[in-house]
């Protein structure tokens, strides 16, 4: 008795070139959707973080006070003025008789220096106002054709007027993604 093949030649040879067909198309479908998918990171905001300091190197959390922050908008003619909040300018936050000791404001993308106003008010009327000047380096940064644009930063400098601030440093020159670091120290000067 012959032994009996199940398939012929032509049925076999079809049945390879189909496994082979169907491994190509499994291979190119999951190459098509890991390519696709999104990798951009889920934290993507690019801001810096400050902390507030007493003058004794303690962290301030200002209790009773009141703190405005604004960035101020330039005059078309370029012409400069006071730095008091006007309807034109944007309130970035206002911490009031809080506990917080630190806060984030977003940076501008392509701008060599940033303005920031700082309004400090305490319970006995007194307001005191503050400009602060910070200087930096911007760096595209690219993750993928998926995601935003982004612009990481370098902290190059800091100064300040001095009504209410008495010095402003940077802890940390890189900005990033990163949210765990604190870049500059705002030193109060003792109110009380």
């Amino acid at each position: 008795m012959k032994n009996k093949q199940l398939f012929g030649a032509g049925e076999s040879l079809r049945c390879l070139w189909g496994w082979l067909a169907s491994a190509f198309l499994i291979f190119h479908f999951s190459f098509l959707i890991s390519c696709s998918s999104i990798d951009c990171p889920v934290q993507n905001t690019v801001a810096t973080y400050y902390g507030l300091m007493k003058a004794d190197g303690t962290p301030d959390t200002l209790l009773v006070d009141t703190l405005w922050i604004w960035s101020p908008r330039v005059n078309v003619d370029g012409a400069g003025r006071d730095h008091m909040f006007d309807k034109n300018d944007t309130l970035l936050n206002c911490l009031f008789g809080s506990t917080a000791s630190s806060f984030a404001l977003p940076i501008s993308y392509t701008l060599p220096e940033d303005t920031l106003c700082m309004l400090l008010a305490d319970t006995l009327g007194n307001e005191y106002v503050d400009t602060l000047f910070l200087k930096k380096e911007n760096h595209q940064h690219f993750e993928s054709v998926d995601c935003q644009p982004a612009y990481f930063h370098t902290l190059t400098g800091a100064r300040c007027t001095h009504h209410a601030i008495d010095s402003v440093v940077i802890n940390q020159s890189q900005v990033t993604y990163d949210d765990t670091q604190t870049h500059l120290l705002i030193y109060f000067k003792a109110r009380y």
